[in-house]
């Protein structure tokens, strides 16, 4: 039934070699690099026929899209938050392909503020980020085209909602934040004319953009030759009496640098050198800074310090490093301390003194997000979800400490039919990992029920609990969303993010196979049943587990994979991963290491799991080359009948502000292929 039949593109391969410490490595498939050349594009036009063909035959493949359909019009809404005279909201009447931005003024009916459906016509330009002057008159946006990591910045006056400045262009990975009305603050970088990277399009650097003035004439303010960083970011505190700037050459470690705004030409003061730490300031009372730092405090701790003489030195423990991994938000003259707590949120409430208040009382084991706001507001929202509990808004008054549902979700879910546990599972070299799964209540542990295992494991990123009207379609046909919690990421603070970086990043893959091998050992399921996916760095934890163990899965979905170990670094945002991957220009052993699991120098002549490669052509943070080489390599090792496709989505980035109808199509079919490759058939 799930066999290959059909013939993979044709696709030729060219005389490269590498030379890595004396070692020849060779790159047949180097020329699917050029994403842009027109034998590249062909080429991509080839597979997505073959992938379209497949995905075709699947009977049920229409049915699962319309019920994903289904579940999916319902109407969403974000935290709002306050501007000027106007309270903001997020909201989508549940199909239209991007979030609307609404404000309401007082007890008014809400307006629509900005309309991101009407940026593009196909709805593949997207809002991503907002900024507001501090009296709410004017505001400038963001706009990515396709799904692009660089950014157009168009400025408006709230009022009237017409445009006061010019558009900035090509601004990649930056906030926008306003000093007054005169301006803001943003990042950006030279931009390269391929994905290929130089020393020069390397250099992030900080900007202050004065209002009717060219985007030629913005001044340099960090960065730049004279203080070469990969990531640099500017933003002014909310009394505007300090700029804060962050600086880092990698996704770990950062510096700090403060300047005093109320003086002309004040120079910028160093608070923190050196890239061993992070520390990040959370909040400021007049000169008096909130620091949250992992000096000395793997899983971070909030200290104090006047900005007159801020070195560390002189730094006061506020709020102490606990067992658990720590993030601060303030508002209304709170603090809110939030821990990762095995997976799952919980908050605290303090005072500026560092005195507890309370626990903010949860609806259950999950994820919270917000608690985030102005210094004189009396009120917060913030949101709670999990595997079983749809994305809710609360209010939170900061005078009775008393919460109230302010939007619950309309999605047509019953949580009583469905439960999650969470389990800890042995690893390779005895460290316990948790792992949470969710499924329909009455699932009877046989070794016959199709199980999602999904990962990540890497850059200090939490897998928290979080709703999806995805995986809803799969566990009402009698599906099992499992999500393990492996090391590299930030669940328990520096040390597990530590344990699965550079030459202990084996351990990562270790962790996903021990909970493949959990699931299979309490008859969940089977290897028959069992398919694994993941994002990114996710997607480079799904290549390597298949390439080790290809007898473990039966559907493998790696997406927008860092799949070429050897010359990640070499592309867009590459070189700036380093801290976690270290690179093969390193050392002979580091090279060693990573040419040991890198994904497209794994793969050889073997019956490989039903694979479907997923990616976007307008990725520019993993350049779609990683995904294309690995499924070339792919389609040439398989020597089963299992299909081994890869589907590229274009007009798609990474990820971020895909349309609605993008990802429904996509969900389908990834639901789709696993069922339809494991014999079963969709129930719904």
């Amino acid at each position: 039934m799930n066999a290959f039949t059909g013939h993979y593109p044709a696709t030729k391969t060219v005389q490269q070699t590498d030379d890595y410490f004396g070692v020849k490595v060779t790159d047949p498939y180097r020329w699917l690099e050029n994403d842009m050349a027109d034998d590249t594009k062909a080429w991509v036009i080839e597979q997505n026929k073959v992938t379209d063909a497949y995905l075709d035959r699947i009977p049920f493949r229409r049915d699962i899209k319309k019920r994903l359909t289904t579940l999916w019009n319902y109407e969403k809404y974000s935290a709002p938050f306050r501007e000027g005279d106007y309270t903001y909201f997020y909201k989508n009447d549940g199909l239209q392909n991007q979030s609307i931005l609404y404000r309401q003024k007082g007890n008014d009916a809400p307006e629509v503020f900005l309309n991101p459906n009407k940026f593009s016509a196909d709805g593949t330009s997207s809002l991503q980020g907002i900024s507001f002057s501090k009296d709410g008159t004017l505001a400038a946006y963001q706009v990515s085209e396709g799904g692009s990591d660089w950014r157009k910045v168009i400025v408006i006056d709230t009022k009237t909602g017409k445009k006061v400045d010019d558009t900035l262009r090509d601004v990649k990975f930056s906030g926008l934040s306003w000093l007054g009305t005169t301006g803001f603050y943003y990042s950006s970088y030279d931009k390269p004319k391929g994905s290929q990277l130089s020393e020069k399009t390397q250099i992030h650097k900080l900007f202050f953009h004065k209002l009717g003035t060219p985007q030629a004439q913005d001044k340099l303010i960090f960065g730049g030759e004279a203080t070469p960083r990969r990531y640099v970011g500017g933003g002014v505190t909310e009394d505007e009496t300090m700029l804060i700037i962050s600086a880092a050459n990698a996704t770990y470690g950062n510096e700090l640098y403060i300047q005093d705004l109320t003086k002309k030409d004040a120079p910028i003061v160093p608070v923190v050198t050196g890239f061993d730490h992070e520390q990040d300031v959370a909040y400021n009372v007049g000169s008096k800074l909130y620091i949250l730092t992992n000096q000395g405090a793997p899983n971070r701790k909030l200290v104090t310090v006047d900005a007159s003489s801020p070195a560390s030195a002189n730094w006061k423990t506020l709020i102490p490093e606990t067992e658990f991994p720590l993030s601060i938000s303030t508002c209304g003259g709170k603090i809110f301390a939030k821990y990762i707590e095995n997976a799952v949120s919980k908050v605290y409430q303090y005072d500026l003194k560092g005195v507890k208040e309370k626990e903010i009382a949860l609806p259950g084991l999950g994820s919270a997000g917000g608690f985030g706001g102005k210094m004189h507001d009396k009120e917060l929202y913030y949101s709670f979800t999990s595997y079983v509990y749809p994305p809710t808004i609360f209010r939170y008054d900061l005078t009775t400490g008393k919460s109230e549902v302010y939007k619950k979700s309309q999605v047509l879910f019953d949580p009583t039919q469905f439960e999650s546990r969470q389990v800890f599972y042995t690893s390779k070299d005895g460290t316990k990992v948790p792992m949470i799964i969710t499924y329909k209540k009455g699932m009877e542990p046989n070794g016959k029920n199709p199980v999602l295992l999904y990962g990540y494991g890497g850059f200090n990123i939490s897998l928290t609990p979080s709703f999806s009207v995805s995986n809803l379609v799969f566990m009402e046909t009698g599906g099992i969303y499992a999500v393990a919690n492996l090391r590299g990421g930030g669940e328990y603070g520096d040390k597990w993010h530590n344990a699965g970086t550079k030459m202990q990043k084996q351990n990562v893959f270790d962790d996903f196979i021990g909970a493949a091998e959990y699931l299979i050992k309490e008859k969940y399921t089977s290897k028959d049943y069992l398919a694994i996916a993941g994002g990114s760095n996710g997607g480079l934890l799904v290549g390597a587990c298949m390439t080790q163990r290809p007898d473990l899965f039966k559907v493998c979905f790696p997406a927008v994979g860092v799949m070429d170990m050897l010359r990640y670094n070499k592309f867009t945002a590459g070189a700036g991963w380093s801290y976690d991957y270290g690179t093969a220009e390193d050392s002979k052993e580091m090279f060693s290491y990573l040419y040991k699991y890198s994904p497209v120098h794994n793969v050889s002549k073997q019956n490989y799991p039903a694979t479907m490669v997923t990616t976007g052509d307008h990725d520019d943070r993993v350049v779609p080359a990683h995904s294309f080489k690995f499924a070339a390599a792919l389609q040439a090792g398989q020597t089963g009948s299992n299909p081994t496709l890869i589907r590229i989505e274009t007009k798609a980035g990474h990820g971020a502000g895909k349309p609605t109808d993008m990802i429904i199509a996509e969900q389908a079919d990834k639901w789709s292929f696993l069922l339809w490759n494991m014999g079963l058939t969709y129930k719904g």
